[in-house]
């Protein structure tokens, strides 16, 4: 379908492993309706933007792995981050974004998350610029637990002096890191410097938020912050594969953990052993990271590297994961209750989304087999769980179908 008013749009995407679908599913939506778009993407990503439909231009700057898994402490932690994922690529993504703006002349930039060079560039030649969460809300808000820790919304005046405290400690952390070389950056754009590396983020037009209001803890965000609901597409590596559910008659288990390497081919196999002492079917998708025959599995349970997760959740009656956004979400929508071992990132934020809606366990990622196995057992013995999960799913459902994303990233105005 071909939209009456055609806008150009420059997407600025980078390689965040589960981040990937989601936005790349933006992309496609756009150019359905018959936008003009091109996107900047790391290479890893070139072949599924292309099948996007969008044109496809590369970062200068090659894609490096993060290797999160071997910072030990949060000042590690920071100094990665901020080298490897924030100012480090910066400027090049400045001057890529730039050059590609004179070029194509776009109406609107949208950019990932930590994608601040290319905000950086919109901002100086007055190009609007929108921002995509395809996860929680990240940015400090009022009501919102901080982000990272795993946290329960605050109750009480300790509680909110709790968040307070621990959100100025994590912006002095990452600001330590960032700030000098971000305010460098802008100043050699031509923009004033910020307060903060989060005042970045703010001055988008639209925080447009790829999860469900259902889903997230209720906070006071900004004006410019709104949830637009999920994509729940499937990756094009997994969409493409086959798949036919196990011989038996018990509970399906599809244990699915992160589409990138965190070191977690021994919680996988941890898993699979604790599936093994249970009369369940047991799935576990390896994805990319990991290579089947990795994992020794147990005789009630299949090893594959993917599988469609749209056609195997309807008949999933648990899911097993890591708790990345995509995974606990498409989980959910399909009304299947979790067990979550989470690793890093945002992960144990989703955790706690879900274990205060009842909708599942977390359980620590060091856990052994049968501590797994008993958490398993409690969440398909419980029939609670699947309740909760099944109407967060509705709420959930209702938000994918009434989504604003379109209308918010079409209210720009063409450029003169």
């Amino acid at each position: 379908m071909t939209h009456p008013n055609v806008r150009t749009y420059l997407f600025a995407l980078t390689d965040a492993g589960g981040t990937v679908p989601p936005e790349v599913g933006v992309v496609r939506r756009v150019v359905d309706r018959g936008h003009r778009v091109t996107v900047l993407a790391d290479e890893t990503m070139a072949a599924d933007v292309e099948r996007a439909g969008a044109a496809v231009r590369i970062w200068r700057r090659p894609f490096a792995e993060f290797r999160d898994w071997e910072l030990r402490t949060p000042l590690a932690q920071a100094r990665g981050m901020a080298e490897h994922m924030l100012v480090g690529p910066a400027g090049d993504q400045a001057d890529d974004t730039g050059a590609l703006i004179d070029e194509i002349a776009p109406d609107l930039v949208v950019t990932s998350g930590f994608a601040l060079g290319a905000m950086i560039a919109a901002e100086s030649r007055g190009v609007p610029f929108d921002l995509i969460m395809p996860n929680v809300y990240v940015l400090p808000a009022d009501g919102m637990p901080p982000f990272g820790a795993g946290l329960a919304p605050a109750h009480g005046p300790l509680g909110r002096a709790r968040d307070r405290a621990m959100r100025a400690a994590g912006a002095r952390l990452i600001d330590r890191y960032t700030l000098r070389e971000l305010n460098e950056l802008r100043e050699l754009h031509g923009l004033d410097p910020i307060p903060t590396l989060w005042g970045q983020m703010g001055h988008a037009r639209m925080q447009l938020v790829l999860t469900s209001a259902a889903f997230d803890f209720p906070a006071t965000l900004p004006a410019n912050a709104r949830y637009v609901g999920p994509i729940l597409d499937d990756p094009d590596w997994a969409d493409a594969a086959s798949w036919t559910p196990p011989d038996g008659d018990g509970p399906l288990v599809l244990v699915a953990m992160s589409s990138t390497f965190q070191d977690h081919v021994g919680c996988l196999q941890r898993i699979a052993d604790g599936l093994g002492e249970l009369p369940v079917r047991g799935l576990v998708t390896t994805g990319p990271a990991v290579e089947p025959g990795a994992i020794a599995a147990p005789a009630n349970v299949t090893v594959v590297a993917s599988a469609p997760h749209r056609e195997v959740l309807p008949h999933a009656d648990l899911v097993v994961t890591h708790g990345g956004h995509g995974t606990v979400i498409k989980a959910l929508a399909a009304g299947v209750p979790l067990v979550i071992l989470h690793h890093g990132r945002d992960q144990a934020d989703n955790a706690v989304r879900v274990t205060e809606r009842h909708a599942g366990v977390a359980v620590p990622r060091t856990a052994p087999s049968a501590r797994i196995a008993r958490a398993v057992a409690e969440v398909l013995g419980d029939a609670s769980y699947r309740e909760s999960a099944e109407g967060l799913g509705r709420a959930i459902m209702r938000d994918v179908a009434e989504s604003p994303l379109l209308d918010e990233l079409e209210r720009v105005p063409a450029r003169r």
